[in-house]
């Protein structure tokens, strides 16, 4: 995950060569292999390298193919070999050891602002077209990297690290109050072009950016796929697909000779694992894989270590426990290694610190098992569409497939009663924001608008679709950019590839979605049974109310205190409802949002 900045600016001012130069120094801490610059009177480039490809070994940035086209990306391309036949089709002449960025180059000199239409992969690159005296900048599809930018006047400033943008000084620090309003309803910001600095905007996922003459243009060039279902007359051959898919996903991102993954004892990430050291054994005959895990021994009830370690014996592969028991509340805050750039709702973010400082150590790409939820969540939606249209021989049909893999009749009636709005909402509109605040914001508005988003039109996997679209995604993969972490990892996510996902929404979801019996067959034989039956299982305790419970002094004071927060939280009516909820034998879902809240602003 390299860093990228750049500065234009339209009334022929030249950039400063310093100050560039300043900024892309600031981002070695996220590209510690390389910091370079590009300046061409009013245009200049920054790049900080980070190496996590076999091709990028002796790759420099920004780079042009003729001179008057120049690019900065932090890019990883996958489908390399389709992509390049596509381009021999189009003339374009592309060495065999192309890097992912010269890729990028030929396709937009193949097929211009459309090339993001034929790229895959985790991309986020600005283009400078010196013929037009345009910038044409693209973020990929599920928005795995980040893309900031500023308009200021005649000036345009990127770069996909937000405080990188803030060492400009022409670049304002006045807050967002509707990301701060979004940050205390939901515990991020729900508008995907904005950012918690109202100067400071990004770029959406599946969108591109055109800057030309001073006048920006922002176009959505993909959505979630609608495609033909796909069938077929033997259950082997959705199976056979699946494995062939999901190994090429896995396969793209390893490129590298050496990685970690973040494994849990749960399905998706052991397959993950479990695919890795397939993929790595039949590249280069070693498997220098090493899994980290996340445990509590005494805390809270938590049996992770035991899953994972059942798994990590099975496949042979090394795994570092990661015990968290002794952490704290908020521990690090304050400090510069946990020095956020925007509002974070995560009170033990120690907690993931100290797994990304234990990795770097010897590893710079780690895979993660985010995404095997939404791609295999299972239909309801769908079964109640049977009956809504009258296709009842087909319900009856799935049915016994439904049984197989869940051991139950499906419950139609909680999802019907949802549809209809008789279903309680999971949380109640909080009555500790400050008044003011929220009526000029008007947040009860948002509430009740982002609670009830627009259903999707898919046939046969409307959940799914809804889920992968939601704004929570972009956010996970937010805080575990180098940007947010400052650690040089790059984390990849194999269920988020562009080609798994588009057969997954294919497919019928009974009986392939149900309780991911896809998955599940397609690991036969690679995971021991236990780990490959296990039944989803949530974590054991919440730790925030357990760590909160002993010491809700320390806390409530320091939250007392500060003096920025009343401007949005009416602090005694928080701590009123947190006592009462900690009060209660029943565990609820406890807000920490304000919380966290305080501790960013006085970070600040």
């Amino acid at each position: 995950m390299s860093g990228i900045v750049g500065i234009v600016h339209r009334d022929g001012a030249p950039v400063d060569r310093e100050l560039l130069g300043s900024m892309t120094s600031f981002m070695a801490f996220r590209g510690p292999d390389a910091q370079e610059v590009w300046l061409n009177g009013s245009v200049g480039l920054g790049h900080a390298m980070l190496r996590t490809t076999f091709e990028q070994a002796h790759e420099t940035q920004p780079c042009s193919l003729d001179g008057q086209v120049w690019v900065t990306a932090d890019a990883r391309i996958d489908g390399r070999s389709e992509l390049k036949a596509e381009l021999a089709a189009r003339g374009q002449v592309v060495s065999m050891d192309a890097t992912d960025v010269g890729l990028i180059l030929h396709a937009y000199a193949a097929w211009g602002e459309a090339c993001v239409e034929h790229l895959l992969g985790d991309f986020a690159f600005a283009i400078w077209d010196g013929r037009e005296r345009k910038l044409f900048c693209a973020r990929d599809h599920f928005g795995v990297k980040l893309f900031y930018y500023v308009q200021d006047g005649p000036r345009f400033l990127f770069s996909n690290t937000l405080n990188c943008l803030r060492q400009h000084p022409a670049v304002s620090a006045q807050l967002n109050e509707l990301a701060i309003g979004d940050f205390l309803l939901f515990g991020y910001n729900q508008d995907p072009a904005t950012t918690t600095f109202s100067a400071i905007r990004q770029l959406p996922p599946a969108h591109t950016l055109t800057w030309q003459d001073g006048h920006e243009q922002v176009r959505r060039y993909w959505t979630l796929p609608i495609e033909a279902p796909i069938r077929s007359r033997r259950p082997e051959e959705y199976v056979q697909r699946f494995k062939q898919l999901f190994w090429q996903a896995v396969a793209d991102r390893l490129r590298i000779d050496r990685v970690g993954v973040f494994m849990s004892g749960g399905m998706d990430s052991t397959a993950v694992a479990a695919v890795a050291k397939g993929v790595m054994a039949a590249q280069n005959g070693a498997t220098d894989i090493c899994a980290s895990t996340v445990v509590y021994d005494r805390l809270i009830p938590d049996d992770e270590r035991y899953w994972s370690g059942l798994a990590a014996q099975h496949l042979g592969i090394d795994i570092d426990y990661v015990a968290v028991d002794g952490f704290e509340l908020y521990q690090g805050w304050g400090t510069p290694e946990c020095e956020q750039p925007e509002p974070c709702d995560e009170p033990l973010l120690a907690v993931q610190f100290s797994q990304f400082r234990r990795i770097r150590s010897s590893r710079r790409v780690v895979l993660g098992g985010h995404g095997g939820d939404p791609v295999l969540y299972p239909s309801r939606r769908y079964l109640l569409g049977l009956i809504e249209t009258g296709q009842l021989r087909r319900l009856v049909s799935h049915l016994p497939e439904f049984v197989t893999a869940n051991r139950r009749l499906p419950r139609i009636l909680p999802t019907l009663k949802k549809r209809v709005g008789l279903s309680p909402k999971d949380q109640a509109y909080p009555g500790w924001l400050n008044p003011s605040f929220e009526k000029r914001l008007r947040l009860a508005d948002r509430w009740n608008a982002c609670d009830s988003p627009e259903p999707s039109l898919h046939p046969e996997h409307p959940e799914a679709c809804e889920i992968l679209a939601s704004s929570l995604w972009p956010e996970l993969f937010r805080s575990s950019d180098p940007g947010v972490t400052s650690f040089p990892v790059e984390v990849r996510q194999p269920f988020f590839d562009l080609r798994l996902v588009s057969f997954l929404l294919a497919i019928p979801p009974v009986p392939w979605c149900e309780n991911k019996a896809i998955l599940r067959r397609g690991m036969s034989g690679t995971l021991p049974d236990k780990v490959r039956l296990r039944p989803k299982a949530p974590l054991g305790g919440d730790p925030f109310r357990v760590l909160l419970a002993p010491q809700k002094g320390r806390y409530l004071d320091t939250f007392r205190t500060s003096p920025t927060v009343p401007e949005f939280v009416d602090k005694s009516k928080y701590l009123t409802g947190l006592l009462d909820s900690l009060r209660k034998t029943k565990a609820c879902q406890v807000r920490t949002s304000p919380f966290s809240l305080a501790y960013w602003l006085e970070s600040r």
